[in-house]
C-alpha cells in the first residue's frame, strides 16, 4: 500500500492498533491484513469447513491497492475486542423524559464504539407545551438537542474522535424557526449537523408564496399556518451565515424506501447519505474511481470484479459485527443494509481529461454509477441465492421483482474525508477543494496537501517547482497563475470556482443510481448570496436529490481545511472530527 506522509500520519494517529505506551503495534499493511482476516471469517457461518484464506486474500488485495476501503470503524475495530464496525446509526427520540434520556444513554454507547448517529426530534412537543405529570411546561426539542450535543462533546468515539450527530425536525413542527436558527452562533451545537425535513408541498408553497400547516407532534392537529417563503428565506439566511441547516427532501427519500411496510424513513446518519429506520445501522465502503482509469479509459472489467468483492466484504461485516445494542443487532440483521459508494471522482475526471463543471462530467457520473449500481445489485442477488435474502425481504419492494436479494440497500455515496486521505485521492464525489491547502487536525497540527494529480500533470508539463507550490498554496486555485496553461486551469477547477448548478447536477447524477442518498456539499465563494442558496435548494429538489447542503467560504471561524487564514474556505471532511457533512465535519 503506497501511502503519502499525510496518510501515514492519519493512520498512526487514529487507525493503527497501539501498545500500552501508545505507540503503533502494527503497520498499515498489518492493519489491512487484520481487517481482511476478520471479515473473511464470516464465511464460516455459512460453511463451517470453508477455507477463508482465498477470500481473505481478495479482500486484502482490493484494500492494499486502494481500490476499495471500508468505513473507518471497520478499519479501526475489525479483529479487535471492541469489534463495532458500522459507521451509521439512527435512534428514535420519543416524547417522554424517560425515553429521551434512554436515547441519550444509547447515544453515548454508540459514540464510544465509533459510530455516528442521526435523530429526528420532531416527535418532541414544542416549547411551552403542558406536561401533565409535572404540571409544568416542555422546554422544546432544541433544548434537548443542546443536551445531546454537550454529551457528545465529552465522549470520544472509540477513544479516537468526538461524537457525530445529525438532528432533523420536520418543517411543519411548531418550533421550526427555533430549530433553523439553533446554530446561528458559530460555536453552537458543534457536534451536530442540522437538516430540515421538507415535503414536496412545502417546496411548491415556498415557490408560490403560499402558507402551509403547522401541526402539533403530540396530537397531530393543525395548530397554525406559516408562510413557506418566509421559512425558506430563514433557512437560506442561516445557511448563509453558518452553513446550517441543510435540507432533506423527505418525500423523495420515502418514495424510494425499500421497506415502506416497516415505516417511514425520518432520519439519516450524520452526513445525510444514509436514511435509516429506528435502530438500524449500516456499514459503508468506497471504491476509488481513480484506480480504474487505465490508458485513458475506465477498466470496467476490473471495476466489476472489485464491486462484487466489495459487496461480499460489506455483507460479511454484518455477520461479524459486535452491535452496541441488542435492538440495533435485531434491526440491522433484519434488513442487512450496506452502502457501497465512491471516492476519487474528481481524480477520475482529470485522468479522463474531463472538466468537472461540464455535461461530459454529468454523463460520466451517470454512466459509472449506473454500472456500479447494477453490478452491486447482481452481487447482492447472488449472495441472496447462496446465503438467503435479508429476513424482511417479504415486506420489501424487491419481493415481486427478483427471487433473491441479500441486502435491502446496496449503494450509498459517503463523503470519505479520511478514507480519501488514506487512499490518496479526492474525497467522495466532490471536486478538488483546492490544488494546495492546509489541513488542520483536532490536536492543532497542520499539514499541507497538494493534489497529486496536479503535481503529476505539472511535472509532465515541466512547470512544477517548489515556488509554484507555494504560490498555489497562497491562492488555493490556479486560475490567476500565469505559468499554468489555460487547458490545465479548466481541468483543475476547484470547488468554489465551480458554478453551483454543476455541483447540484453532479449530485443528482449520482443519486439517480444510488439506493440510499448522496453526501454532497455545494461549496460557495464568500461572495455568494442568500438568493443563490435558495436557488440551490430549489434546483436540488427539481433534479430529484434526496438532500443538499451548502458551505459558503468564511462562514465559520474555524475550518478543517483552509487555503489561507484570512479566507477560511473549506469543504466538509471527516478529517480529525466526526461531526457531519453538511457544514461541520464528516464520518464515513
Amino acid at each position: 500500500m503506497d501511502l503519502t506522509k499525510n496518510a501515514e500520519y492519519i493512520l498512526k494517529k487514529r487507525y493503527l492498533l497501539k501498545d500500552k505506551s501508545g505507540h503503533p503495534s502494527e503497520t498499515p499493511q498489518q492493519m489491512l491484513r487484520r481487517v481482511a482476516k476478520a471479515v473473511a471469517s464470516a464465511d464460516k457461518k455459512y460453511d463451517p469447513s470453508a477455507k477463508t484464506s482465498a477470500t481473505e486474500e481478495k479482500f486484502l488485495e482490493i484494500m492494499s491497492e486502494s481500490e476499495f476501503l471500508p468505513n473507518s470503524p471497520t478499519l479501526m475495530n475489525a479483529g479487535t475486542e471492541l469489534g463495532q464496525l458500522s459507521a451509521c446509526f439512527v435512534l428514535p427520540v420519543n416524547d417522554s423524559l424517560k425515553d429521551i434520556f434512554e436515547t441519550l444513554k444509547n447515544m453515548a454507547v454508540i459514540h464510544q464504539s465509533g459510530g455516528g448517529i442521526g435523530f429526528n426530534f420532531g416527535d418532541l412537543r414544542p416549547a411551552h407545551s403542558p406536561v401533565k405529570t409535572t404540571h409544568g411546561v416542555s422546554s422544546g426539542p432544541v433544548s434537548f438537542i443542546k443536551i445531546f450535543d454537550t454529551a457528545s462533546q465529552v465522549i470520544m468515539q472509540g477513544g479516537r474522535r468526538r461524537g457525530a450527530n445529525m438532528g432533523i425536525i420536520p418543517v411543519d413542527h411548531p418550533d421550526i424557526m427555533d430549530f433553523i436558527g439553533a446554530k446561528s452562533k458559530t460555536d453552537a451545537l458543534a457536534n451536530f449537523n442540522l437538516s430540515v425535513g421538507v415535503s414536496d408541498k412545502f417546496i411548491e408553497s415556498a415557490k408560490k408564496g403560499l402558507k402551509y400547516n403547522i401541526k402539533s407532534p403530540y396530537s397531530g392537529k393543525v395548530t397554525g399556518k406559516m408562510s413557506a417563503a418566509e421559512v425558506m428565506s430563514y433557512i437560506c439566511e442561516c445557511a448563509y451565515e453558518v452553513g446550517d441547516p441543510g435540507i432533506i427532501f423527505m418525500d423523495k427519500v420515502n418514495r424510494e424506501n425499500p421497506l415502506p411496510k416497516l415505516g417511514r424513513l425520518e432520519a439519516t446518519n450524520p452526513c445525510g447519505e444514509q436514511p435509516l429506520l429506528p435502530y438500524e445501522s449500516c456499514n459503508l465502503g468506497s471504491l476509488n474511481l481513480a484506480k480504474f482509469v487505465k490508458n485513458g479509459a475506465i477498466d470496467y472489467k476490473r471495476l466489476k470484479e472489485v464491486v462484487h468483492t466489495a459487496v461480499r466484504f460489506l455483507d460479511n461485516v454484518i455477520d461479524i459485527n459486535k452491535y452496541p445494542l441488542p435492538e440495533i443487532e435485531t434491526a440491522s440483521l433484519a434488513t442487512r443494509k450496506i452502502g457501497l459508494g465512491v471516492m476519487g471522482f474528481a481524480d477520475m475526471l482529470i485522468k479522463l481529461g474531463i472538466q468537472y463543471n461540464s455535461q461530459k462530467a454529468v454523463q460520466a457520473a451517470e454512466k459509472i454509477m449506473k454500472f456500479i449500481q447494477e453490478e452491486a445489485h447482481k452481487a447482492s442477488q447472488e449472495l441472496g441465492k447462496a446465503r438467503g435474502s435479508f429476513p424482511e425481504f417479504k415486506n420489501s419492494i424487491y419481493k415481486n421483482k427478483v427471487k433473491h436479494m441479500r441486502n435491502a440497500t446496496v449503494t450509498t455515496i459517503a463523503p470519505t474525508g479520511t478514507l480519501s486521505i488514506i487512499a490518496g485521492c479526492s474525497s467522495g464525489i466532490e471536486p478538488l477543494f483546492a490544488i494546495a491547502y492546509v489541513r488542520k487536525t483536532s490536536d492543532g497540527n497542520e499539514f499541507v496537501e497538494c493534489s497529486s494529480a496536479f503535481e503529476e500533470a505539472a511535472k509532465r508539463s515541466r512547470i512544477w517547482t517548489n515556488e509554484l507550490c507555494k504560490e498555489i498554496l497562497n491562492e488555493g486555485g490556479i486560475s490567476t497563475t500565469q505559468k499554468i496553461p489555460e487547458e490545465m486551469k479548466k481541468l483543475f477547477v476547484t470547488a468554489s470556482e465551480i458554478p453551483y448548478e454543476w455541483h447540484v447536477q453532479i449530485a443528482a447524477a449520482f443519486q439517480k443510481y444510488t439506493d440510499n442518498a448522496v453526501s454532497k456539499t455545494v461549496n460557495l465563494p464568500k461572495s455568494a448570496t442568500k438568493e443563490d442558496i435558495k436557488n440551490i435548494f430549489f434546483l436540488a429538489h427539481k433534479l430529484k436529490c434526496k438532500g443538499i447542503t451548502i458551505f459558503r467560504s468564511g462562514c465559520k471561524k474555524e475550518s478543517a481545511l483552509y487555503i489561507k487564514p484570512e479566507d477560511t474556505g473549506r469543504i466538509a471532511v471527516e478529517s480529525e472530527f466526526a461531526g457531519g457533512c453538511p457544514v461541520s465535519y464528516c464520518v464515513d
